[in-house]
């Protein structure tokens, strides 16, 4: 089965905006639809057409384009059954734990509540790549506008969960506010303090920050990282779980 191709650009402000794509049989999927232009710009200069929609969650930021995109392409628009009714022009629904296929490969639906409610993530498990949008970011998770700090923690396992050579694609260019938070939370990681380095340069030249990987996730991302001593001695929370050291880390990232 050929590799699928994929294309990463801006939407909006710092939105990302991605397309999967199939070379062998055409299919194009748009993970969420941030802004109409930018897709369409995309698919343009890559000369493929829309087959898909994979939508996220119900935020206007991740949906805008929904329906100026089907109407243009007839696209198949999927998205989550706990937000069914909040998704424009949604055709087939998907919950915790589903699958379907896109040209051949396996998707798998990964329930994350938390950002919203009904959030979801797509894994490609064959691929080795996760289309995490509002769940999971370098370097940080996503705000809890919907969800309990519990909920985004089990969320969060999930993911973790996952081979840790999975690329993971995130929906917002947060990155460099992340890694200037996360030196706050974890200041002896060695590791963190040259990521951080690298990707102030990184944004200097305009570069982008996606994707991440897993296991880069799980050795530098505070929110990844609750039961570390070194966190847990910095957050003055020895004895918390990592259920409350998440929830505090959240915390002060809310007010950083």
């Amino acid at each position: 089965m050929p590799a699928l191709d994929l294309d990463l650009f801006l939407c909006r402000t710092d939105n990302f905006g991605v397309l999967l794509h199939d070379p062998e049989s055409g299919e194009t999927a748009s993970i969420d639809a941030p802004e109409e232009q930018p897709i369409l710009d995309a698919l343009e200069r890559r000369g493929w057409t829309l087959t898909h929609i994979f939508t996220t969650h119900h935020h206007n930021d991740h949906v805008e384009a929904n329906l100026a995109l089907k109407t243009r392409y007839d696209a198949t628009i999927i998205g989550p059954d706990r937000e069914a009714s909040r998704i424009p022009g949604i055709d087939m629904t998907i919950g915790d734990g589903g699958d379907f296929t896109f040209a051949g490969h396996k998707v798998r639906v990964i329930g994350t509540p938390g950002h919203t409610s009904g959030h979801i993530c797509y894994h490609l498990p064959d691929d080795r790549l996760l289309f995490a949008a509002d769940t999971l970011f370098a370097l940080g998770c996503g705000r809890l506008f919907e969800g309990s700090p519990a909920d985004m923690w089990a969320s969060l396992q999930k993911l973790m969960a996952l081979p840790d050579d999975t690329q993971v694609y995130f929906g917002h260019e947060y990155t460099l506010s992340n890694a200037r938070f996360a030196v706050t939370v974890d200041p002896d990681n060695a590791e963190l303090k040259a990521r951080a380095a690298e990707i102030e340069a990184l944004r200097a030249r305009g570069g982008f920050t996606a994707p991440t990987t897993l296991g880069l996730e799980k050795r530098t991302n505070p929110f990844l990282r609750p039961a570390d001593p070194g966190i847990r001695a910095h957050l003055g929370l020895p004895s918390a779980s990592d259920g409350e050291v998440f929830a505090e880390i959240r915390r002060r990232k809310d007010n950083f």
